[in-house]
């Protein structure tokens, strides 16, 4: 049973509730049903492959309580094909789509006290997670796979919600390598960032932006999330790279850009293309667009609009977006899915 929350004020963290789904896979016997889960604490191999090796690999995604009463998903069916590309990749076990969409269902009837009421501005985090849990000392898959999807009530990634943060390009680490696992969401890949991001906090920014590892000439993506311009003649551009994480809230975000009749690129972004941009912001689940009113590099101050406000085409788009996720518009797309 939820307690008394003030909705209102959550901020984006983990909140322990009511249950998490869990299903587990073994070499002989494939895929267990899925049960529900009260103990928030897990017995683990000490060899675990997760642990030593590396295979773990998560999703994040939304569930909004809706103008009309209604529970729906946002766009899970993304989600489900992205962490079974992050399993392949990393020779784990795949989770079945189908596997994937039911244990969020679930896992949302299971904590239902907990589902952010319509117009408080929180709504319901997933968290499907997926570790190898076979022992392991040598260099070898696991044989056996753990699913979990938790879930948790949150209000805003940041706690000024839509207002414009100042970023800086942290070119003093890689975020990945070329070739190598940034474009799936493999847990390993955000240890990378850390030390960059908590640096950069340190001298007063809120967010770092990374280049490509091999030619440090190119944008790729921000610590939190990818990174997209709208630029002075009214183009919505975001990197394409093989280093960078298909964002599902980018996929959106660029088909209401097309909506709204602003061509969208996906391509090679020069670090010198800064100046050229009206509007910068870093995009994904948890923010779904954190405006950037500043980027600096190499102590010169690449500013985009007014500090105190997000630019215009942003904010429409990120308005656009959650009228569609909380049912204020219509979902032309079919990108909720009731629940």
């Amino acid at each position: 049973m939820a307690p008394q929350l003030k909705w209102q004020d959550l901020g984006f963290q983990y909140m322990q509730t009511d249950s998490f789904m869990r299903a587990d896979f073994t070499k002989d016997g494939g895929w267990s049903g899925l049960s529900a889960c009260t103990d928030p604490n897990m017995s683990i191999h000490v060899a675990a492959a997760a642990l030593h090796y590396g295979q773990a690999c998560f999703e994040g995604l939304k569930a909004f309580t809706r103008k009309d009463g209604s529970i729906a998903l946002f766009r899970p069916e993304e989600n489900a094909r992205r962490m079974a590309q992050s399993a392949k990749r990393i020779v784990m076990e795949p989770v079945p789509e189908e596997l994937f969409i039911e244990a969020c269902k679930k896992v949302l009837a299971g904590n239902r006290d907990w589902m952010p009421p319509y117009g408080t501005g929180a709504s319901m985090y997933l968290r499907p997670l997926l570790i190898g849990s076979s022992p392991r000392v040598g260099i070898s898959p696991s044989d056996d796979y753990v699913f979990l999807v938790l879930a948790m009530p949150v209000g805003p990634y940041y706690k000024d919600g839509f207002l414009p943060v100042a970023a800086m390009v942290q070119d003093k680490y890689d975020r990945a390598a070329p070739r190598g696992l940034g474009k799936i969401k493999a847990a390993a890949n955000y240890a990378a960032g850390l030390l960059g991001d908590l640096e950069a906090k340190k001298l007063g920014f809120t967010i770092s932006l990374y280049l490509d590892a091999g030619t440090r000439m190119h944008i790729e993506e921000f610590g939190t999330s990818n990174f997209i311009a709208i630029t002075k003649d009214n183009k919505y551009v975001t990197p394409e790279s093989d280093s960078i994480l298909t964002s599902v809230t980018n996929k959106s975000l660029q088909q209401l850009a097309a909506d709204f009749g602003l061509v969208v690129e996906r391509r090679a972004i020069s670090l010198s293309e800064l100046a050229d941009f009206a509007e910068v912001g870093a995009c994904g689940t948890a923010a779904v667009i954190t405006p950037v009113r500043s980027i600096t590099y190499n102590g010169r101050v690449y500013a985009f609009g007014r500090e105190d406000e997000a630019g215009p085409v942003l904010t429409k788009l990120y308005k656009k977006l959650l009228a569609v996720q909380y049912g204020e518009e219509e979902d032309r797309h079919g990108w909720m899915m009731k629940v």
